[in-house]
């Protein structure tokens, strides 16, 4: 019996785990407030993310601050670009639902596969900026390209991310849960299925320190050293 509760125990780990989990949440949930920080706070729970899944953890709020402070500028430029394509796709929702004006089938379907492409794309964003040095430009890029170059992966990222809102969506009494790991649980699943395709493209030795090489996805390498 008293073997379960051994600090490396599989029941303590898993509390542990989940202890975690919702002290991310909670650090999420914080700093999304502002709205304009979202991006940064996503960037900063994708840094601690990877270490966890890879066994490299260290102090949870320290390394989640420390990506916040550090990525903040290039996190903020990545989140408000994406945030004027919500408020065209927003406004284009609106238009088709409340102009009254019947739009051509074709034309409603292109701006919502459009949509969903730029959805997917986003998984990566932010993750990519965790842990690789970039342009924000060549780190969009890059997003695009291992969306689709793993198709598979990113659409079982896309139903992680989608499920607290379906279970919310048919239970209210789910609300409580998903404030407690709605954000941090579908993220640290998608960790785990981005964290060998960044692999690939990590240098095989970190001379450096943390995050101090760039990525290259047309050359399938990495360069130590931040982009000019």
């Amino acid at each position: 019996m008293g073997k379960i509760f051994d600090m490396d125990s599989p029941l303590m780990r898993f509390l542990n785990r989940m202890a975690d989990m919702l002290i991310l949440n909670f650090l999420m949930i914080l700093c999304c407030i502002p709205i304009i920080t979202i991006g940064a706070a996503c960037t900063a729970m994708h840094y601690v993310l990877l270490k966890i899944v890879r066994d490299e953890e260290g102090y949870l709020v320290k390394g989640f601050f420390k990506s916040f402070v550090r990525n903040f500028k290039q996190a903020t430029i990545a989140w408000l670009l994406m945030l004027v394509v919500i408020a065209v796709y927003l406004g284009d929702w609106l238009i088709f639902n409340y102009s009254g004006v019947e739009f051509p089938k074709a034309l409603v379907i292109a701006v919502v596969a459009v949509g969903a492409v730029a959805f997917l794309i986003s998984l990566y964003v932010f993750p990519l900026m965790a842990r690789f040095e970039n342009t924000v430009r060549n780190t969009f890029k890059n997003a695009a390209i291992l969306a689709f170059a793993n198709l598979p992966k990113t659409l079982g990222m896309a139903v992680l991310y989608a499920l607290p809102l379906i279970i919310g969506y048919f239970s209210a009494y789910s609300y409580i849960f998903i404030f407690m790991f709605g954000i941090s649980l579908p993220a640290f699943g998608a960790a785990w299925m981005y964290s060998g395709i960044f692999k690939r493209f990590e240098p095989e030795t970190e001379q450096a320190s943390d995050l101090s090489f760039s990525i290259d996805i047309e050359g399938e390498g990495a360069t130590d050293g931040r982009e000019e």
